[in-house]
């Protein structure tokens, strides 16, 4: 029997410990797309309790929680900060089989050097523990970041959003990359006039311009999206339910812009030849200026309106959607593609269902213009566990080039996730190493640890072309 979480975790082959251990474990970590707060690597943050780096904002953990009967009072609400904890750590043991479990002792051993199974019995032990680290110097958020040899962040960020806190990290002169992305999703969101038209009333502050037209709006968010790259942005991201691709005019979008200006709600019909034009003038503006465009498709978002209205967004009331994604995505990648308009563009399903259709949807626009010019990305949200990342790599290893995927990403509010990148480089080496033994691949170690450090680091690293000076140059100043 195996010691869990031993130096071998995961890994079921002599193989595949090699390859872990001489070739993946210290490879540095591009983390291009987070939810990490960029105010709190600018203040350099330490943290006044495990609590409230471990548990403040995490949904996932709340839900788990919840389905084992712990109030909400214990979770987003004002119970005292080791109550929230003591409720944490008596559901862990509930959470066998769950990826919270190898999560959150991946987490304790690796920032914290703990190696206690965390339950009711172990929390104040390692409440105390947890809590008098990061009370030191070496555990404030850009140290916990260069603990984990994070190389590049990529946070994600509003067009109104100043990006001060990201010319302050500049200006530091910290050696850790953190970059804005931009995500214009509230930005076209035209479901309701009124959030839509507050919405718009920030933008033209941001912007310093009055919105009067649907040119107006254009100009206003084309000021953004060049105020974005002259601060180092070359990345944008969208979250939506699907690829919006209705045949639209600009009349037409003209006349829906003024009449929502007014305080009128759209039409359905009217929502989605609105959504799709922004849709597609974003994608172009991205591939004029050479970003990565990135698209997280498939949640089905705010299921418990009553808790919506109580918590609002991003508490844990979200699911897989069941939506149908194939043509409309096929039509907007062709629209963009026929103009030679198309970016590179990495896809995120949530949905297993469609993993097939995106591991080949990205073969139809790869040209050969870049190595993976079309990304399948990695298992997001519900599927970044041990099942949902085999999954995909092995349909895209089926269906397209696993050697030139860009590999993980956190997608994580939390500065203590970055041992899913580990957990992520586990599982990618006991594919491999299981294959190897099985005589499916020739043991050319050296070839595959190669392929597997492309896959960990250097695809990403290139593919964003972060491996250059251009991302270096001075920021601009807030305006």
């Amino acid at each position: 029997m195996k010691q869990f979480l031993d130096d071998h975790f995961l890994l079921q082959t002599k193989t595949a410990e090699r390859l872990y251990h001489e070739f993946a474990k210290e490879m540095p970590i591009i983390d291009y797309h987070c939810h990490l707060p960029p105010d709190q690597i600018a203040a350099d943050l330490n943290f006044g309790n495990l609590t409230q780096v471990w548990l403040y904002g995490d949904h996932y953990k709340w839900r788990a929680m919840r389905t084992n009967g712990v109030s909400e009072r214990f979770c987003t609400g004002d119970a005292p900060d080791f109550e929230k904890f003591l409720k944490w750590a008596e559901t862990v043991p509930y959470t066998l089989r769950n990826p919270l479990y190898h999560w959150t002792h991946l987490e304790l051993r690796r920032y914290f050097g703990v190696n206690d199974i965390l339950n009711a019995s172990t929390a104040a032990r390692i409440y105390e523990t947890c809590t008098a680290q990061l009370q030191e110097p070496g555990f404030s958020v850009r140290n916990l970041l260069r603990k984990m040899n994070v190389n590049v962040v990529c946070t994600t960020d509003d067009p109104i959003d100043s990006l001060g806190h990201h010319q302050q990290l500049k200006a530091d002169g910290f050696e850790i990359r953190v970059l804005p992305a931009f995500r214009p999703d509230k930005a076209m969101n035209v479901d309701d006039a009124v959030s839509f038209n507050d919405y718009l009333a920030k933008l033209e502050l941001a912007s310093d311009t009055t919105i009067a037209t649907y040119s107006d709006y254009l100009d206003a968010l084309r000021n953004r999206h060049d105020y974005f790259a002259e601060n180092g942005c070359s990345v944008s991201d969208h979250g939506l339910e699907q690829v919006y691709a209705e045949d639209y005019t600009e009349a037409e979008i003209e006349a829906i812009f003024r009449k929502i200006r007014s305080g009128k709600d759209l039409t359905q019909d009217e929502r989605l030849k609105f959504k799709s034009a922004a849709l597609e003038i974003f994608a172009v503006w991205d591939h004029e200026k050479g970003w990565v465009q990135q698209y997280h498709l498939g949640a089905l978002r705010n299921n418990n309106s009553r808790m919506m209205r109580r918590l609002g967004a991003d508490t844990g009331w979200d699911s897989i959607g069941d939506f149908s994604q194939g043509k409309a995505l096929a039509r907007f990648l062709d629209r963009l593609d026929t103009k030679d308009q198309l970016a590179k563009t990495i896809l995120y399903n949530l949905n297993p269902a469609d993993n097939e259709l995106m591991a080949t949807m990205i073969g139809n626009f790869n040209d050969g213009s870049a190595a993976g010019k079309i990304q399948w990305g990695s298992g997001w949200w519900f599927l970044d566990q041990k099942d949902g990342m085999t999954k995909q790599l092995n349909a895209l290893s089926n269906m397209g080039l696993l050697s030139k995927f860009v590999g993980m990403l956190t997608d994580s509010r939390s500065f203590l996730s970055y041992p899913r990148h580990e957990y992520f480089r586990r599982i990618l080496c006991n594919l491999f190493g299981d294959e190897i033994e099985n005589g499916e691949l020739p043991a050319d170690i050296d070839w595959t640890g190669s392929v597997i450090q492309d896959i960990c680091y250097r695809n990403a690293n290139r593919y964003f072309n972060w491996e250059t000076a251009g991302h270096q140059q001075p920021l601009t100043a807030a305006r």
